[in-house]
């Protein structure tokens, strides 16, 4: 049976005992880090090997938004625009920037697939404040919830048209958040009609196939315990009032937001309401340390079951299409509409 977890790979290669994990626990999705993209020949083996490992077409993720946030990076691969890029084309003309939109998310897609990644961590559904942490900065597509969700829309059709997945993140919102939540736990004192504006941002793409959870403390709602954990922000206001359906992810649960062992992180995210776990190991460097938490994570993952096993199988089916695109047709169009493109990230 099929874990409830995404893990991911210590390098460029998977190693043996890697294998016998994925192998023994066969999780979900198997996300790929920088530290294990190098070439196009070398990432299509690395998959390759996962899915021999697993016995199946195991779904690949990647952090692929464009600017700043790239797992495959140049001069390997094409350099993509951030959020705030394609924002500044929608300020001056909505249509325009809705179509660079479509179009660079529907290049990566194309890039992805011809390495067999078909989910992709993106768009950002952030709605940036003054003064806040820059985490989230210019990867957001704007600074209103209508533009944000404009955006991102057709980023997630792009990438659906060439068969990749989204994941809409940090949901229900990461702009307000004044410290990384990969080192401490951000505490967003925001009342309920400041949020509101976060959560419309995410409630007009509340179809999207998948959503990442922010670990981030909304103190209006359940002071000190971040959203990734807490039942009131998942069952209240992610699928409440927010009215996301989709399959649910944690952010990744080796980041410092959260106290306590793996195991502990673990169960409790599942218990708030969580369909998968994500674990990326990116403060890891040792592959016997990323092994020994991966195979934590895989262990206090629940089998994937129920309502969580439809919403993998919706994302899965999305991974299938392959809609007819000219490729280099689109990066000519891409390139007219950003020509200093090689200069932006």
């Amino acid at each position: 049976m099929v874990k409830a977890c995404i893990l991911s790979v210590s390098g460029p290669d998977l190693t043996p005992a890697e294998a016998a994990l994925f192998r023994a626990e066969n999780p979900w999705g198997v996300i790929l880090m920088g530290r294990s993209c190098v070439s196009r020949m070398q990432v299509r083996r690395l998959v390759a090997d996962i899915w021999e490992s697993t016995g199946r077409e195991t779904l690949i993720f990647i952090d692929q938004e464009g600017g700043r946030v790239a797992r495959l990076k140049a001069p390997e691969w094409p350099l993509f625009p951030r959020g705030s890029d394609y924002a500044a084309l929608y300020a001056a003309d909505p249509e325009t920037g809705r179509e660079a939109t479509w179009l660079g998310h529907r290049l990566i897609a194309a890039e992805l697939a011809s390495l067999s990644i078909h989910a992709d961590c993106a768009p950002v559904v952030d709605l940036p404040v003054p003064g806040a942490h820059d985490i989230i900065g210019d990867r957001a597509f704007g600074a209103d919830p209508a533009s944000i969700a404009d955006l991102a829309r057709a980023a997630l059709k792009g990438l659906a048209a060439g068969g990749v997945a989204g994941v809409i993140k940090h949901i229900p919102g990461h702009g307000r958040a004044f410290a990384d939540s990969h080192l401490e736990l951000p505490r967003v004192t925001a009342g309920d009609n400041e949020l509101a504006r976060d959560f419309e941002a995410f409630a007009r793409v509340a179809d999207a196939p998948m959503a990442m959870t922010a670990h981030i403390s909304y103190d209006a709602f359940d002071p000190g315990k971040a959203a990734t954990v807490s039942r009131i922000m998942i069952q209240d206001v992610i699928r409440g009032r927010i009215g996301f359906d989709g399959l649910l992810m944690t952010d990744d649960l080796g980041m410092k937001a959260l106290g306590g062992t793996l195991t502990a992180r673990a169960e409790a995210s599942i218990a708030a309401g969580c369909d998968m776990l994500l674990h990326c190991s990116g403060f890891l460097k040792d592959p016997a340390d990323i092994l020994a938490e991966m195979t934590e994570v895989a262990k206090a993952a629940p089998h994937l079951a129920g309502k969580s096993e439809d919403r993998a199988d919706n994302a899965d089916a999305i991974a299938r299409r392959n809609e007819p695109f000219e490729a280099a047709k689109g990066w000519r169009r891409f390139h007219e509409l950003f020509p200093h493109l090689g200069v932006m990230a």
